[in-house]
């Protein structure tokens, strides 16, 4: 029987009487470290694990969008701070920007307990604990699900299409989003060229970002990206959370969303992929848009999506002898190392640096990647630009390379922005 990690990494029960602290390390330029000019500075980077003052000392869950994060406190109430251009803090985006560096309480969520918070680049969502999702910021791309021809909620507004039904996760990418209900039903919507949230009610269609072609270095990505973005003139949107065709009778257990591809882990242990493969990221040979199953040789437990490559905690089956052994499977883009493995990159293949280690939980970013351990270990690997990796360079890594600043700490959670990375520590 397949053995599932909870969809949230920790039960805030369990922390309620526990002081916790976030830290954050990786590029400062928006502000999403959250570090006042007094510590390191608006537009500063942080290259070690650096605490994040202004926040309360109950933070149960934590959440890095493209360029903001996101923090949830035992009693429920959600904290913001970061890039705010399209109104994803929750704030006024005419603010002073001077401020949006500081942490914030989000108004407007007091009809609700929040039990987890999610972000994408332009807009931030939360999980209430009686199941319902509360969207707000900014996409043109309908990533917001309110309706169609809604692009801006200035304040939390509740996606009323899912009454009757209890969401428990939530994925965002550029412009779609996937939602898991209790029951195993997924729901889609937003951006769906290429097949990256299925099929919902009509024909796929390719999308400009759908490229193949390959990149010199991460700039060259990020502005071949914004290029092809500039060029969606007529963007295929599903304004609301519609049923996925191709899962219609599966039950999923897990699901991520990268820039522009998508995972889906079902109950039966069947991992699907959809959207773009311009990097290899859906790790499979059937080329066919919308979601269709990975060639995968390793039971998946979790899953995760950087930009443009994928990760899974799995369990091998070759290792009945160790059942609660895991493992680190990588796929997809791979210019700065984010894989943390030699070989085809295009095939799902272990990270074999974590050998000896029993991952838990993996997050990836724009060209980094981060694993927490059974030991609350953080193990980071690809791009050092900026600090991202949380070991005071801002050198490369081929593989995974133990974050030493957080020795004696207790980690909870580890999660990686585009750029920046927050980890949740108990005192």
């Amino acid at each position: 029987m397949l053995r599932l990690l909870k969809h949230v990494t920790i039960p805030a029960n369990r922390l309620y009487h526990t002081k916790t602290t976030v830290m954050c390390f990786g590029d400062g330029t928006h502000g999403a470290l959250g570090l006042s000019g007094s510590i390191i500075g608006m537009g500063s980077d942080a290259y070690e694990p650096t605490p994040i003052p202004g926040l309360p000392p109950d933070v149960v869950t934590i959440a890095a969008g493209h360029f903001h994060s996101l923090a949830v406190t035992c009693d429920g109430h959600v904290w913001a701070w970061g890039r705010n251009n399209e109104g994803q803090l929750g704030r006024d985006p005419l603010s002073l920007r001077e401020t949006w560096n500081e942490p914030k309480r989000v108004e407007g969520l007091n009809k609700v307990r929040v039990q987890a918070a999610f972000a994408s680049g332009v807009i931030s969502a939360a999980l209430g604990d009686d199941g319902s999702l509360w969207v707000w910021g900014s996409s043109n791309r309908g990533q917001l699900g309110l309706g169609k021809g809604i692009t801006k909620a200035a304040l939390p507004s509740k996606v009323e299409t899912f009454s009757g039904e209890e969401i428990v996760k939530v994925s965002l990418g550029w412009g779609h989003a996937l939602a898991l209900a209790k029951n195993g039903n997924l729901f889609g919507w937003g951006y769906y060229a290429d097949g990256r949230i299925g099929k919902i009610g009509r024909e796929l269609e390719i999308s400009p970002l759908e490229s193949g072609q390959e990149f010199s270095a991460i700039e060259a990505a990020e502005k071949s990206v914004m290029e092809a973005i500039e060029k969606e003139n007529d963007m295929p949107i599903i304004w609301e959370p519609g049923s996925i065709e191709e899962l219609h009778e599966l039950k999923v257990a897990d699901v991520a969303c990268g820039l522009d591809h998508s995972l889906v882990l079902c109950c039966d242990g069947t991992l699907f992929s959809g959207g773009s493969n311009a990097y290899g990221q859906l790790g499979r040979a059937n080329k066919d848009l919308g979601m269709r199953p990975i060639d995968i040789h390793f039971r998946p437990l979790t899953i995760a999506s950087g930009l443009g490559h994928s990760l899974a905690v799995c369990n091998d089956p070759s290792s009945e002898a160790t059942r609660d052994a895991t493992s680190v499977v990588s796929w997809g883009w791979n210019q700065s190392s984010q894989l943390g493995r030699e070989g085809p990159e295009d095939i799902p293949q272990v990270v074999e640096g974590l050998a000896g280690e029993t991952p838990v939980s993996v997050s990836g970013g724009r060209a980094h990647s981060l694993s927490l351990t059974a030991k609350k270990e953080v193990w980071a690997w690809g791009s050092g630009r900026n600090g991202r990796l949380g070991l005071g360079s801002s050198v490369d890594e081929a593989e995974p390379m133990l974050v030493e600043y957080l020795e004696g700490t207790e980690v909870i959670q580890a999660v990686a922005g585009l750029d920046h990375s927050l980890v949740l520590v108990a005192e």
